[in-house]
């Protein structure tokens, strides 16, 4: 996401941003994402899929290595501080996440400056390059880590464990929650002036989704795949399942609960 907002934008010289000077930077942002060629949304999308999987790493050698484990206050919010490091890497590094597209390319949908079919298009190239990227990190990790010493194969399956072992109205939900999460933190990271302020927003809000233990369809696609490789207890429809119910719910929960709500309280004059 590109940050347009400038001082000049702001009326009476003032640094801090209106709500509709973010709203006009995450359209000019988004559409300039919207026409971009496809080969760069693609390379952007895997390089982002490549990244975020080292949060899930990290929180495997926290397990591993931890004398805690999953309920014991310590370790959950150590856990949780890690997994945001995939996040930091992928949102500071400016590169393509379809969690934060659930509410940044929807917006100039809502304001007909594009179209659905250009919505889909954008989605689609992005979702695909996070996929494969995770899918390539995921190998990687499971091949090369393991001489490393410090990551169990008991790791990556209780990480996925916590994801799967649900029932499927709480996959939906918790995505949900996970992509209203993960639009407001677009939103804010559209109104944050310095790397400072972004960096500490990106920690404090997906480090609530790893708390939470929330699914997040892309960061959740490498926790589970590590699951899938190294465990029996995890099965590709335990996978498929996982991926299709919390890609829906993020989608409804970006694009629902912030880019329709904030967009419509903006443009009805909310300054």
């Amino acid at each position: 996401m590109n940050d347009t907002t400038t001082d000049a934008d702001v009326p009476d010289g003032s640094s801090t941003p209106t709500s509709r000077n973010i709203l006009d930077s995450i359209i000019d942002s988004a559409l300039n994402e919207i026409h971009r060629e496809r080969s760069g949304l693609l390379l952007s999308g895997f390089s982002a899929g490549l990244d975020i999987g080292f949060g899930p790493l990290v929180m495997a050698v926290v397990l591993t290595l931890s004398p805690g484990g999953y309920g014991d206050l310590t370790t959950e919010l150590l856990l949780a501080t890690v997994y945001s490091v995939g996040f930091v890497f992928v949102i500071l590094g400016r590169s393509e996440l379809f969690t934060e597209h659930t509410m940044l390319a929807v917006i100039p949908v809502l304001d007909r400056q594009a179209s659905w079919g250009e919505l889909g298009r954008l989605w689609g190239l992005v979702y695909v390059g996070n996929l494969v990227g995770g899918l390539c990190f995921t190998l990687l990790a499971v091949l090369l880590t393991p001489g490393l010493g410090v990551v169990e194969a008991s790791a990556f399956e209780e990480i996925a464990l916590k994801l799967v072992t649900h029932d499927l109205p709480w996959l939906f939900v918790g995505g949900l929650f996970a992509g209203w999460l993960m639009g407001l933190l677009a939103w804010l990271i559209a109104a944050a002036q310095e790397t400072t302020s972004r960096l500490i927003l990106v920690v404090v809000v997906t480090g609530t989704i790893g708390l939470l233990h929330l699914p997040h369809s892309i960061a959740g696609n490498v926790e589970v795949l590590f699951g899938l490789f190294v465990s029996p207890a995890i099965t590709v429809a335990d996978y498929l399942t996982f991926l299709a119910l919390a890609t829906v719910g993020n989608a409804v929960g970006g694009s629902v609960f912030v880019a329709t709500l904030k967009y419509g309280h903006v443009v009805r004059g909310a300054d």
